[in-house]
């Protein structure tokens, strides 16, 4: 896997030589944005607030990949899986670095016939298999998460 991010801090996209704009290219060949929250303090230090900061999409991407698991997981056993989403909170260290400390989840999972010890367990197995992002996360975080399956 790779990426390179680069900084599109010369004003092309923003206007502003003191820009925190980024844009990351993925191996996939794909690109996303990031910026730094406004600093009124410090101007040239902050972002325009133009896309995601970094460590917004850290949440993002453990979100996905967790969704991701769970919506395979029940697939593959052929549950009438409809929607599935997930709500992250998290809260970080108050000083440098800001890591992650608690990360709670909650998944909203729609379908047919769908039984809640089967939701259950297909997020147990992605937080505790299969899951890179959340385990990774989980080093320095603690995660919670609750679920609620709504019949369609």
């Amino acid at each position: 896997m790779e990426c390179t991010v680069s900084w599109t801090g010369n004003g092309a996209t923003t206007g502003s030589p003191s820009s925190m704009s980024f844009l990351a290219e993925t191996g996939s060949g794909h690109t996303l944005m990031m910026d730094g929250a406004p600093d009124a303090d410090k101007p040239e230090n902050g972002g325009a607030n133009l896309a995601p900061r970094p460590m917004e999409t850290v949440l993002a991407g453990a979100g996905g990949c967790t969704a991701y698991d769970v919506v395979l997981i029940l697939k593959r056993g052929r549950q009438d899986v409809r929607t599935c989403s997930v709500k992250l909170n998290a809260e970080r260290a108050p000083t440098d670095p800001k890591v992650f400390t608690k990360i709670h989840m909650h998944f909203v999972v729609t379908g047919r016939g769908l039984a809640v010890g089967v939701v259950e367990r297909a997020i147990n197995m992605s937080h505790d298999k299969y899951c890179s992002a959340t385990i990774m996360l989980a080093k320095t975080a603690e995660i919670t998460t609750t679920f609620e399956v709504i019949e369609v």
